[in-house]
């Protein structure tokens, strides 16, 4: 049976019995808002621990001024449900006051990965979420979190965090869960209008393209990225924010690929702003 935990203190106590009595405790901290992916991660955190944690909090401190932090979809009993369903033991689900009664003093940074792509786009939102990240780590205290690739510059600054501040926690990385017409799920695909539903899975054809492409030899990423942007353009109603190609997980905008990467993009159609990405490893890595 599934327990909503409310108060750090009793999610403090959980995690200290179970620690006591040398269970492991696997993590998948969201904002809510609950789909396919989240759910994949839960599945696998319950097969790999002997209890599994989730968090719904919508952190404030990754939000800028214009950005949709009112508007975020919020629905707690429809979230608890879909937890439940694939075996969550705990869902924590902390009001903003009891995470923040003040705010934070001392400041998280997350560096130089957060200066590039959607760090760039948006300033201050991994200090928020590497803030966040280590409040519900110490929260929690899980062995292994699970993070989604489809936020692959989340997940290599959360990576890089562990490795720096020697977190004892294993960041498990898990696939992008899609549509079958090939779109990334995200909680904000609600805001894609009717037209924007159908064009919006071109954007993984665009990345397939570029994939492609770096199949059949192509290393230079301006050539890649023309055409993959030459794509969307042709294909959808979206304004582009990005087109870009980085190294993974470093996070240096390549001009000659080499090593492994990540060929990234985020586009904005009229309400809704999505991304999208994939990691190609290579063997000259």
């Amino acid at each position: 049976m599934t327990e909503l935990i409310t108060t750090i203190r009793t999610m403090n106590l959980i995690s200290q019995r179970y620690h006591q009595q040398g269970k492991s405790i696997g993590f998948v901290p969201t904002m809510g808002s609950l789909h396919e992916g989240h759910l994949e991660m839960m599945k696998q955190s319950a097969s790999e621990n002997d209890i599994t944690v989730v968090s719904i909090f919508v952190n404030p401190l990754q939000f800028g001024p214009n950005e949709d932090l009112d508007n975020y979809p919020r629905d707690i009993d429809s979230d608890f449900e879909k937890a439940q369903s694939v075996g969550v033991d705990y869902v924590f689900y902390p009001s903003e006051q009891e995470m923040y009664p003040e705010r934070p003093t001392i400041e998280v940074k997350a560096g130089e990965l957060a200066t590039v792509l959607e760090g760039k786009q948006r300033p201050g939102h991994f200090d928020g979420v590497v803030t966040v990240v280590n409040k519900l780590f110490n929260i929690v205290r899980p062995q292994r979190a699970y993070f989604g690739k489809k936020d692959a510059q989340q997940l290599a600054i959360v990576e890089k965090m562990v490795d720096d501040f020697n977190q004892q926690v294993q960041i498990v990385p898990i696939d992008i869960i899609r549509e079958a017409d090939g779109l990334a799920k995200s909680s904000r695909n609600v805001y894609l209008t009717e037209q924007e539903r159908t064009e919006a899975p071109h954007l993984y054809q665009s990345l397939k393209l570029a994939h492609s492409l770096y199949e059949d030899g192509e290393r230079n990423s301006d050539k890649i990225i023309a055409e993959t942007t030459a794509y969307i353009k042709a294909h959808t109603s979206a304004d582009i924010e990005t087109v870009a190609i980085y190294s993974y997980p470093e996070l240096v905008e390549q001009s000659h690929i080499s090593g492994s990467i990540f060929i990234s993009l985020a586009v904005k159609f009229t309400q809704a702003r999505l991304i999208d990405n994939i990691i190609i490893k290579s063997e000259e890595s």
